[in-house]
């Protein structure tokens, strides 16, 4: 996912009466990358059983790049392209309607051709790419995340793990540690400033266990 649904997702799943400071810092679920590698296996045996290999994989970037690589190597899928999604979230800036940034230039006209993301949160950016793609004839269109929320509007025709609306949680991707880091430690100095005060607040509010050091190593970034 781009930067990521997140901030529609959190209005969508979070009771109305939910506080924004709590809106702003999410409890969290940081991914390991044994967990990704679990989740491409996942994903390549549901598409080899499926008997439906595509001949070429389109990632929805920024979050989907990663997975869309890992699932290509995979299914030796040599031809891997790109889209890019807008979507603001908590960890990006003002919230938005989903719009893709950068289309196709290329011919996928009927090509069997499968588009990945990393998760479908609110399933906009996803339906989006989705709905471009199919403007270009492909011979066969299908979709896969690693993770799915239920009431996402798109569901993924391959999905490694569901998530239940009440199970919902920002998940840190390991491709997106320091940018989400980043953006919660900005929120957290605005309670308490310093790298120990930022960590003992992602700490309680996110449940996200970080080091000092990677909160300041975050915060010197521009």
């Amino acid at each position: 996912m781009p930067p990521r649904e997140r901030r529609l997702a959190l209005e969508t799943f979070m009771p109305g009466n939910v506080a924004v400071g709590v809106m702003d810092l999410p409890v969290c679920r940081r991914v390991s990358w044994s967990e990704v590698e679990l989740w491409s296996d996942r994903l390549e045996e549901a598409v080899r059983r499926s008997g439906r290999i595509p001949e070429t994989i389109i990632g929805l970037t920024r979050g989907g790049w990663v997975p869309s690589r890992m699932l290509a190597d995979r299914l030796g899928v040599k031809r891997l392209l790109a889209l890019r999604a807008q979507h603001w979230g908590v960890t990006a800036t003002p919230t938005g309607e989903a719009q893709l940034s950068e289309r196709l230039s290329v011919s996928v006209e009927g090509e069997n051709v499968l588009v990945v993301d990393d998760i479908t949160d609110t399933g906009e950016s996803l339906a989006l790419a989705q709905d471009h793609v199919q403007t270009l004839r492909p011979g066969r269109l299908e979709t896969a995340t690693y993770l799915h929320i239920h009431q996402a509007k798109l569901r993924p025709t391959y999905v490694a793990e569901e998530i239940s609306r009440d199970s919902w949680v920002w998940f840190v991707f390991p491709w997106n540690y320091w940018e989400d880091l980043r953006t919660l430690a900005r929120k957290a100095a605005a309670m308490d400033p310093g790298p120990e005060a930022i960590r003992a607040v992602l700490l309680e509010r996110c449940a996200l266990d970080v080091p000092p050091e990677d909160v300041a190593r975050a915060l010197a970034v521009p």
